[in-house]
Order: structure tokens, then C-alpha cells, then sequence
């Protein structure tokens, strides 16, 4: 349903799933290098229990694999409320070499390795935050 990225001091940024095709061209969201960040899931599940539900993250810096992240979200099943998950705290990285534009590719898979979304974007680690406005 959404992803959130929260950081300390900062206002949420509210990202909306699915990604809407045209909005997948040109940077998605922008991070300030050295910041604490949590990222929050919110998703519903329906019709059949999800079992082993697991995130996968993998980012690329000009076409090298810089990171690569694998969670296990858990087992859900159906309820009307959406369920909210949120990841342990990381740092961006900082310094020269860490700022600029990134590609990345997440995903969400169950035990059977059915893809539950698929998202493909770029986003920027800049010298400071973005100016909200």
C-alpha cells in the first residue's frame, strides 16, 4: 500500500505503491549522506495467508551493486487492518564518493517465490536535505 522513510527530526517521506509508470522515470526521493533512516511498509493481505514473506533490496551506484539487503517480513493472514513493518535503523553513506544518483530494485517474495510488487527506481544521497517547498 506505501513505504515511508523516516528519519530522526525529519518529516516522513510518503512514497504510494504501486509506483505509477511515469513517475518511475527521474529520481524518486532524495536522502541526506551520514542520515539515520528506517524504512516502513504498510500492506494488506486479503484473501490467503502469506507465508515467509521477505523484503530484498539491491542498489547500484553508475551500474556496480553497492548493497544488497534481505529481510524476512514474517508470516500474515488475512485482516481487514493493514499490517505495518518497519526495518531496523541504517546510515547513508557519506562522504564524496557516496553522494550522487543511485538505481535500485525492490522486492517482495513468499516462500513459494511468488513476487508480491516489484519496484525499480533511483533516488540521490546529497550533501544536505532537500528543501521542502
Amino acid at each position: 500500500m506505501s513505504l515511508s522513510i523516516q528519519s530522526p527530526g525529519r518529516p516522513d517521506i510518503f512514497l504510494p505503491l504501486p509506483v505509477e509508470p511515469s513517475s518511475g522515470k527521474g529520481v524518486w526521493f532524495t536522502l541526506k549522506e551520514g542520515s539515520p533512516y528506517k524504512l516502513k511498509f504498510t500492506f494488506s493481505v486479503s484473501n490467503n495467508i502469506v507465508s515467509g514473506l521477505r523484503y530484498t533490496n539491491t542498489v547500484w551506484k553508475t551500474g556496480i551493486k553497492v548493497d544488497s539487503t534481505k529481510e524476512m517480513l514474517g508470516t500474515f493472514s488475512p485482516q481487514p487492518e493493514p499490517y505495518a513493518y518497519v526495518t531496523p535503523e541504517e546510515t547513508t553513506p557519506s562522504g564524496m564518493f557516496a553522494r550522487g544518483s543511485y538505481s535500485a530494485k525492490t522486492k517482495f517474495l513468499d516462500d513459494d517465490r511468488k513476487c508480491y510488487l516489484q519496484i525499480n527506481y533511483t533516488f540521490d544521497i546529497r550533501r544536505e536535505w532537500p528543501s521542502s517547498g
